[in-house]
């Protein structure tokens, strides 16, 4: 089934955007764990729309009621499974999309692939509201990473359409850094380019359109020699894990497609020695492999990015194909979207992150004791 992913930690999602509640199952959690409310729910919160210029103007509590795996604050080791209900629906604005499907969103191919059964409101299991359940997983997965092996997990808005980020003093931030930026209007480094970005999307939401954007996710003090070559490579699972995401079409590493423009002596990751309280730690000068070498860890940063198409639900009156009539046709898209999905998405690529990183680690440890 395709809403199941792992090896060792076994997430499956559940729901669909306008039914009663969405959700999701985790087998395989390690046993143990403290878990921080406090914590969960602010990441949540996150990625909740809280700024209707700049995000849907669907809002949800986005409570998860947990209803098995989690006993006085600490994980059993038996499935945690959390509801999330749906609040606030307006369905009557998808009744056409059965016969005039959305350009670019999942209406036609899932109408194909379940004979016209599946649940077109809101996008039904194709939508960006099971992202919810994804961050709830994403959040456990990261209080296991950073008790078990102090890993953590950060992620900032790289691009929006042609604007860019700036990291400070041209060199990759630290996890402090990153989570410094939670609290901004959008998870940015830079103030200026992060004002720029904010006109793109008001500007492409008057206008009844939408903009994309890149995330870039890290992964901090993941162990080096962890991992596989080939079809388990590190690459391989958390491709399999973002790719999940609604709207993201690419993920590299590292600079990813951005090596075509260096030759090797430029772009290579060389050695060195650094000592840390007198303890002698490998690294490399640059990590412009992201972490990854052989589809193993080399103990630097794993850096990876995603890229997120504009919102296809868009206001314009744009050209579809009337099942029906098997005619072309105009639609005008009802409904309440986001004019960015980037905006929102920084904690759902963290999540997505999270979650292939602690099934590699129980690959490599074991239950994590």
């Amino acid at each position: 089934m395709g809403s199941v992913f792992g090896n060792n930690i076994k997430l499956s999602l559940f729901g669909e955007s306008h039914g009663e509640a969405i959700g999701c199952v985790i087998d395989g959690f390690p046993y143990g764990i403290n878990i921080d409310y406090d914590f969960v729910d602010s990441e949540m919160d996150r990625r909740r729309a809280k700024n209707a210029k700049l995000a849907t103007a669907r809002t949800e509590s986005d409570k998860p009621e947990i209803l098995s795996g989690i006993l006085e604050n600490k994980s059993t080791g038996m499935p945690i499974a959390a509801i999330i209900k749906n609040e606030n629906k307006r369905s009557g604005d998808y009744s056409n999309l059965k016969i005039m499907p959305r350009p670019s969103h999942s209406d036609y191919t899932a109408m194909l692939r379940y004979d016209g059964f599946n649940d077109i409101r809101g996008g039904g299991h194709f939508s960006g509201r099971l992202t919810a359940p994804l961050v709830f997983a994403g959040a456990l997965a990261k209080l296991a990473l950073k008790e078990k092996f102090d890993i953590e997990i950060a992620a900032h808005i790289k691009q929006i359409y042609n604007i860019k980020d700036k990291y400070p003093n041209n060199t990759f931030p630290t996890y402090e850094e990153f989570i410094a930026n939670y609290n901004k209007e959008l998870s940015v480094f830079d103030d200026e380019a992060m004002n720029k970005m904010i006109n793109i999307i008001e500007e492409a939401k008057m206008n009844m359109d939408s903009v994309g954007g890149i995330i870039t996710a890290a992964a901090f003090n993941v162990p080096a020699g962890f991992g596989e070559p080939f079809y388990a490579s590190i690459e391989s699972r958390i491709a399999q894990s973002m790719f999940a995401v609604p709207a993201v079409k690419g993920i590299d590493f590292g600079l990813g497609f951005d090596f075509v423009n260096y030759k090797a002596s430029e772009c290579n990751d060389l050695y060195t020695i650094k000592s840390y309280d007198n303890i002698k730690k490998v690294e490399t000068k640059t990590n412009n492999n992201g972490g990854i070498l052989g589809g193993i860890s080399n103990g630097m940063p794993i850096i990876v990015n995603a890229v997120i198409k504009p919102t296809p639900s868009i206001s314009k009156e744009q050209l579809t194909l009337n099942i029906e009539t098997k005619e072309e046709d105009t639609l005008i898209i009802k409904g309440r979207h986001d004019p960015c999905i980037a905006v929102r998405a920084v904690p759902v690529i963290e999540a997505a992150l999270a979650i292939a990183i602690l099934d590699l680690c129980i690959d490599m440890k074991g239950k994590l004791i």
